[in-house]
């Protein structure tokens, strides 16, 4: 016994002196706690299969809009000439290199410029050049197309 005077071991009660607890309401008990949570499982189920479907409608609407809208800036593209003239400090700004220039129509038209910046991002552009596109080309880039051309006219002057 500790201090209280109660049993260490045990409640200190026969429980073959005691009767036994109803089964058929032990039984009522059990099974009204599995419908239950079966209901439950069964509603939360249907919900999360509802919002799953939700977002992938609203995910393939999303790509239809944009597999549009690329189709709408290619043939923009294609329409138009594409220039890719230099500056006369042979430099190319970012509004004429063809690379940028998809980009910048995309704004034009009315794409999300978050959508914009993913795609420059995945394809290794930089992002922050639709702000300033009389920004030139980085790394040099204008200047080894220039010299390119620079190169095929002076093999074709000898």
């Amino acid at each position: 016994m500790d201090e209280d005077g109660l049993p260490l071991m045990g409640s200190g009660i026969d429980l073959t002196k005691v009767p036994a607890i109803q089964q058929k309401r032990t039984v009522a008990f059990l099974n009204q706690f599995v419908v239950h949570t079966v209901q439950f499982l069964n509603r939360f189920s249907t919900v999360c299969e509802e919002k799953l479907a939700d977002l992938s409608l609203r995910i393939q609407q999303i790509e239809t809009t944009l597999n549009i809208l690329d189709a709408k800036q290619n043939s923009l593209q294609d329409s138009g000439p594409q220039e890719s003239e230099v500056t006369p400090e042979n430099i190319l700004t970012v509004a004429k290199d063809p690379r940028y220039a998809r980009y910048l129509k995309m704004v034009q038209v009315g794409v999300p410029v978050m959508a914009i910046r993913n795609k420059m991002i995945s394809e290794g552009l930089d992002p922050d050049l639709l702000e300033r596109p009389d920004a030139p080309v980085p790394n040099g880039e204008g200047e080894k197309n220039t010299e390119e051309s620079s190169d095929n006219e002076s093999s074709f002057s000898d």
